[in-house]
């Protein structure tokens, strides 16, 4: 069982409905980069990059350079927020 303060940072890192849209998104299309995630939320290119370091930091998501690019995958307790957020 975690602690309540490690379930804060998980609970913390969706605690944005932009964080929430790139966590799904990101569910969606494993291997998406920044630009792309930006381009699909019709968002700026900065703000999805600072929502996204934040659900990094919060254990939620994982990143993996190719190259000059970024990929973004879910963790494995991303994966378990993405259900607990299809069960809303």
């Amino acid at each position: 069982m975690k602690t309540a303060k490690q379930l804060e940072r998980h609970f913390k890192g969706i605690a944005n409905h932009r964080r929430i849209d790139i966590l799904l998104l990101i569910a969606r299309q494993p291997g998406i980069n920044l630009e792309q995630i930006a381009d699909v939320l019709r968002c700026n290119f900065k703000t999805i990059s600072e929502h996204t370091r934040r659900l990094v930091q919060a254990g939620l998501v994982n990143k993996a350079y190719k190259g000059r690019k970024v990929e973004h995958q879910l963790s494995p307790y991303g994966e378990r927020f993405k259900k607990i957020l299809s069960q809303f």
